[in-house]
């Protein structure tokens, strides 16, 4: 590992400042995608600054019903909190199936919407990758690519996101508060990270140097109804190959609203809004959820060693949506 400079802030504004010196710096929260990054030689910063000093480790209330999660908030402590539990369950579910009791108690929010892929090539410096080496070419296409992008993937990289809450945030409408230079703004976390096309080793919407400082979730009467699902090769702790937030409302016998989003099948969380428009007005029934899931796949372009996913992500978003409204098989 190269040798680094360490700095510990005790506000945003220094955070932010101190990353701008730097040629070459990056914050630190949990590090436990950071730091194993630094160990494989994918992530070289000459230093890192400690972020989780900062005051950003609440989670509270605000006006409209809704709620702010700071940045630093533990992964552990986002799980357990009641409100989420109560109000945003596809969350704390979510949280619950991403990763062990041990890197829960150290990841952050922040980091979480931060972690890097997990494809095999990007990990290893010895493979060319084009979002780690631009231009350097995309050997998973050809190699192996189980586990990769079936949507919104392009010829340069077909990576995929590994968050599991970032999935559930952008069903229940997410928006990530960041500060860049002197201003702070907010982004609704579909809008956060980018898909691969030309650029992949661009991956997010926000200016370098930028610092997650919250996640604000709106009070949406429907996530209190709402679900994580995730499917992975192995009981213990593993990545998802495929799986979904979800949450629906339903008034005489009608999906009146619905919120749907996909994990592992793109380099970013997947909205479904094409199956969500599918399903408002619809009669509650397998055939409707399958149709909806069918019209949003038809964008789907897996390769050989994916193609499985198409059918997978079908399936449990049918069995999902119908475990969510009581719909008989």
């Amino acid at each position: 590992m190269r040798e680094f400079g360490y700095q510990q802030v005790s506000d945003v504004e220094t955070a932010v400042a101190t990353l701008a010196t730097s040629a070459d710096a990056r914050y630190l929260g949990g590090g436990t995608n950071l730091v194993d990054l630094m160990k494989l030689g994918v992530e070289t910063p000459e230093l890192l600054i400690d972020v989780t000093t900062l005051p950003l480790t609440d989670i509270s209330e605000t006006a409209d019903g809704g709620v702010l999660i700071g940045a630093a908030v533990r992964n552990s402590d986002l799980a357990a909190n009641p409100v989420i539990r109560q109000r945003y369950p596809a969350v704390a579910q979510a949280v619950l199936a991403g990763a062990s009791g041990q890197l829960r108690n150290l990841a952050t929010t922040g980091g979480n919407l931060m972690q890097r892929t997990r494809c095999s090539y990007f990990t290893d410096v010895t493979k060319p990758c084009n979002k780690r080496a631009p231009g350097s070419g995309c050997p998973a296409r050809d190699g192996e690519h189980h586990n990769l992008a079936i949507l919104g993937a392009s010829e340069h990289c077909i990576a995929t996101s590994p968050s599991d809450l970032a999935v559930a945030l952008v069903a229940l409408d997410a928006v990530v508060h960041v500060r860049e230079g002197d201003s702070a703004r907010a982004v609704p976390l579909t809008e956060f990270r980018r898909l691969p096309g030309d650029r992949p080793d661009l991956e997010t919407t926000v200016e370098p140097g930028a610092l997650i400082t919250g996640v604000s979730l709106p009070g949406l009467p429907i996530a209190a109804a709402s679900r994580y699902r995730k499917v992975r090769e192995r009981a213990s702790y593993a990545f998802a190959i495929g799986s979904i937030a979800a949450a629906v409302e339903v008034s005489g016998g009608l999906v009146t609203d619905c919120r749907i989003a996909w994990g592992a099948v793109a380099a970013v969380p997947w909205r479904a809004t094409r199956a969500e428009a599918m399903l408002r007005g619809k009669p509650v029934a397998i055939e409707s959820f399958a149709a909806a899931a069918d019209a949003e796949l038809t964008a789907a372009e897996p390769l050989e060693g994916n193609a499985y996913k198409v059918a997978l992500i079908r399936n449990v978003t049918v069995e999902l949506l119908a475990e969510l409204t009581g719909a008989s098989r």
